[in-house]
């Protein structure tokens, strides 16, 4: 079973993002979250690592538990992991890596459940 992860205080500047990056061969842009819902629980068909640039929020593990996470933390959502990102009141702003090259919003498709939560 494949499972998100969150690395807090990985980074401390844009640099060290980019050198992070370099290391893992994925495909970079930026996204910014505007203020938002809590999203359902999901998971993508891509292996995305996230880098907080600003802003903070959290996100839900696949167990439901809440994760608090802002700028200098990294996420790591494999392929199939079950994740929701969390209530945004401000804006958030991402540095956002799949490991294909294919289109950002093919890659974040979300892949929902039929109830609330899936059964591990």
């Amino acid at each position: 079973m494949s499972v998100m992860s969150v690395e807090h205080d990985y980074f401390r500047s844009q640099a060290e993002v980019m050198a992070d990056i370099a290391k893992t061969g994925f495909w970079p842009t930026t996204y910014i979250s505007a203020a938002s819902p809590e999203l359902p629980v999901h998971y993508h068909d891509h292996d995305i690592i996230g880098y907080v640039m600003s802003g903070s929020t959290y996100v839900l593990d696949a167990d439901g538990q809440r994760i608090d996470i802002g700028a200098g933390d990294r996420l790591h959502i494999p392929r199939g992991a079950w994740h929701a990102e969390g209530e945004v009141s401000d804006s958030v702003t991402y540095i956002v890596t799949i490991r294909e090259p294919v289109p950002f919003q093919q890659a974040l498709m979300p892949k929902e459940p039929r109830g609330p939560w899936p059964e591990m």
